[in-house]
């Protein structure tokens, strides 16, 4: 698609620490011979919100942080004509890599410039959109954990071990109910991890995706392990050593029910943010529901 000035960056300046500002990114698209506008979003600004309000006047909507704030932006996006750009100054830019997205500013400026988009799949939980992930069990209780830490004076990187420590040592487990196909099965888990399409278990590409536009989520449970066994698990599993037919449960479709008989209310952690939801929660792919900027093929 030939660009027109009617580009408009969302800039998260909180993600992944030191990154790029107002100035240098403006800057970077007049490179690319585009007059973007840049517009910094406050402390707690909810990054959906923002995009809903520049939506009347932007035909490419760039979410500039890490992957929540690009989930936040492809939440009002999906569904709609408007196309995302993604520069990926976050942490850990799961969303990016998966659609490989250089990660560097002059790199990501370039495949916004040069116009080719995707159609790529998003999943829903309830009401809730994601772009790479939801999770129940283990892990948003260590973010919860982690967050009470960074206010009580720990800084980030030590609070997240002292939080992954303290959840690992005492967690037992969620009780989950899954219901697909019509077909209903109860486990006792540590996490239930469901993909927006199919996730690498095993092997140095671990964590990531070979493809967002599949039409399927994928739900990924260790009915068979404690929560203070996943440490080991992961590193089998980077190694390529982990049985994973044994230690997993794998459910693909295009939609399937969670419930939690003895939790109404759960800590869910889309894309990393973590929130409250009520249960059953309803996972579902919306297919090629969202316009994305990526590399030429």
């Amino acid at each position: 698609m030939p660009l027109s000035s009617s580009v408009i960056v969302l800039l998260n300046a909180a993600s992944g620490g030191a990154g790029p500002n107002e100035a240098t990114i403006q800057a970077q698209f007049l490179v690319a011979g585009i007059e973007a506008e840049v517009v910094v979003l406050q402390p707690g600004q909810d990054p959906g919100e923002a995009a809903r309000l520049v939506l009347d006047r932007a035909e490419v909507v760039v979410a500039a942080g890490g992957d929540g704030t690009v989930s936040g932006v492809a939440g009002a996006l999906a569904g709609t004509s408007k196309v995302l750009g993604v520069l990926p100054v976050g942490t850990l830019n799961h969303f990016a890599k998966d659609l490989k997205i250089p990660l560097d500013l002059e790199g990501a400026v370039a495949t916004i410039a040069g116009g080719r988009v995707a159609s790529v799949d998003v999943g829903q939980v309830n009401d809730r959109l994601f772009v790479n992930n939801a999770s129940i069990g283990v892990y948003p209780g260590i973010v919860e954990a982690r967050e009470e830490l960074r206010r009580a004076g720990y800084g980030k990187w030590l609070a997240m071990l002292l939080a992954i420590v303290r959840m690992l040592r005492n967690y037992r487990g969620v009780l989950v109910r899954m219901m697909v196909d019509g077909n209903e099965t109860q486990w006792r888990t540590p996490f239930v991890f469901v993909g927006n399409n199919e996730y690498t278990v095993e092997g140095l590409r671990l964590g990531s995706r070979r493809t967002v536009d599949g039409g399927r989520v994928f739900a990924y449970l260790a009915p068979r392990i404690h929560a203070y066994e996943l440490p080991m698990l992961a590193i089998r599993a980077l190694l390529g050593l982990s049985a994973v037919s044994e230690a997993f449960e794998i459910v693909s479709a295009p939609d399937l029910r969670v419930d939690t008989p003895n939790h109404k209310d759960i800590g869910v952690a889309l894309d990393g943010e973590l929130t409250n939801m009520t249960t059953p929660l309803s996972f579902r792919t919306w297919a090629g529901a969202l316009r994305v900027l990526v590399p030429p093929v």
